[in-house]
């Protein structure tokens, strides 16, 4: 157990290393972020945070929490920029689903259930990313989603305590973060 500090400890660097060149780009405009995709993401990324301490996921849960306080920032920057505020009645959707499974959670005493909700809503969030990335390939850093990839399986080493609630998160968006990288290259010219 002596290690999962350690590799949290990489995961964090991680994140703060995909995350900071990534705010520094979308505050130069040269990264176009979605809004709304970054906003569901801050949202679920800390929820699913709360979820994991409350099931003892431990120090592998603290790189969510560090990642999900940096996305918060990167839609807000997004939002100040208004260049990427494409927004469909689906990101609506999304965006609605993901504040619902805070009272779910509350109402069924539930962490799992809230996790499966917000990690259902965090991998929908991609779709506006996803849809931007393919009309703008140029527009998302292939570099970005693999730190995140790698950081996502950092977490899952990390944790203390290994279950659905605990686990589902992080391999799910390493996943997602593996789609998106193999979309962004495979529509560059």
């Amino acid at each position: 157990m002596l290690y999962k500090p350690f590799i949290s400890a990489c995961a964090i660097a991680l994140t703060i290393a995909a995350l900071l060149p990534y705010l520094r780009a979308v505050a130069q405009g040269r990264v176009l972020a979605h809004v709304f995709s970054w906003v569901i993401w801050g949202i679920t990324t800390f929820s699913v945070f709360l979820a994991q301490l409350a099931e003892h996921g431990g120090i592998g849960a603290w790189p969510i929490g560090v990642s999900g306080s940096l996305t918060i920032t990167v839609a807000v920057l997004a939002y100040r920029q208004r260049k990427a505020l494409d927004i469909a009645p689906s990101d609506w959707c999304f965006f609605v689903t993901a504040l619902s499974a805070l009272p779910l959670w509350y109402w069924t005493d539930d962490a799992f259930t809230a996790v499966l909700i917000l990690t259902a809503v965090d991998i929908l969030g991609f779709a506006p990313s996803f849809r931007k990335a393919y009309r703008q390939p140029d527009s998302e850093s292939p570099g970005f989603f693999a730190l995140f990839l790698l950081r996502n399986i950092l977490v899952i080493l990390a944790l203390e305590h290994y279950s659905w609630t605990t686990v589902l998160f992080p391999a799910a968006v390493a996943a997602a973060c593996t789609a998106m990288i193999g979309l962004i290259l495979r529509k560059r010219p």
